[in-house]
């Protein structure tokens, strides 16, 4: 089988396994041109790290994720060819953590969801369609992606419940609504029916023209409020992000459960199937992120220290 056909064969298989590899399909093709260009007919540590490093003008980490991706490839080219090369790991370590999450107080939510009321009206829609997706984002910790895919039949505002479909590794799972959230919403799409007047749309968050809200234009329009409310500055182009809005929920989550005595380890799996997670250390890592945490953390392992007889 040649590397060209290898790719497509190994890209099949591993979206059928859920993963989305996004970018990968030209990356790899780029990479198997490469070793065609170079007459290589087999992949090899050198000519991988060759590519991976292409262009030079890139920061290290990128580098780190082009190998990391031609060694998966090359894992799976490894059993049809026993020639192929697999390169190891640490060859170029990313250099990089996770984000530092920023954690928003009450009192900045409530400046930024009252600045999403004075937008600038589209028929009485526009505000509040923002008011109610941060919103939503807030209180149940959806990734922002799955908040602009929600469809009308996703949503059951008789029982509460939302159904998010098909997301990051095509999971899917329900996710339970407060009294005031399903009120919250219900009087959104009232509007937004209002505002559409009988034009067919099928999300639930819509643009002027009815289509789907743009991802670029939720973050766009989340940064000129952010500087209207103080949360960056005047000229700042980075700051507190939406997806920290899922940070927060995860970590007031774990809070709550540690104030309330309840036992952690038996309800993180809960925690990790309730926002998509698909490893549970995913869920972890909010306990190293937030030092609140770790300090409740510290003290419930001091008392059961002290019990101990």
């Amino acid at each position: 089988m040649t590397l060209r056909a290898s790719v497509q064969d190994y890209l099949e298989m591993r979206r059928g396994l859920g993963f989305k590899l996004c970018g990968a399909g030209p990356k790899l093709t780029d990479f198997v041109i490469f070793l065609e260009q170079k007459r290589a007919s087999h992949i090899s540590v050198e000519l991988a790290l060759e590519w991976a490093q292409r262009p030079r003008s890139v920061l290290p980490t990128e580098w780190a994720r082009r190998l990391s991706l031609v060694r998966g490839f090359a894992r799976y080219r490894s059993a049809i060819d026993p020639q192929t090369q697999i390169p190891p790991t640490g060859l170029l370590p990313r250099r990089c953590g996770r984000a530092r999450p920023y954690f928003y107080t009450e009192q900045e939510i409530e400046r930024l969801l009252a600045a999403t009321l004075a937008l600038s009206p589209a028929r009485g829609v526009q505000g509040w369609k923002y008011y109610c997706l941060f919103g939503l984002l807030i209180v149940t910790g959806l990734r922002i992606s799955e908040a602009l895919n929600l469809r009308l039949e996703d949503v059951d505002l008789h029982d509460g419940v939302l159904q998010i479909r098909n997301t990051k590794f095509g999971k899917s799972r329900l996710i339970p609504l407060h009294s005031s959230t399903q009120q919250a919403l219900s009087d959104y799409l009232q509007r937004r029916n209002r505002f559409l007047a009988g034009r067919s749309a099928c999300h639930v968050f819509v643009s002027r023209t009815g289509n789907r809200l743009d991802k670029g234009q939720v973050h766009r329009t989340f940064n000129v409020l952010s500087r209207q409310t103080g949360l960056r500055g005047p000229s700042a182009s980075r700051g507190p992000r939406l997806h920290d809005f899922r940070h927060r929920f995860a970590r007031e989550t774990l809070l709550s459960w540690y104030r309330g005595g309840h036992e952690i380890e038996p309800r993180l799996p809960l925690l990790s199937t309730y926002m998509g997670h698909v490893r549970v250390n995913d869920t972890y890592w909010y306990l190293n992120a937030c030092p609140e945490l770790m300090g409740l953390a510290v003290k419930r392992l001091e008392a059961q220290r002290e019990d101990a007889p």
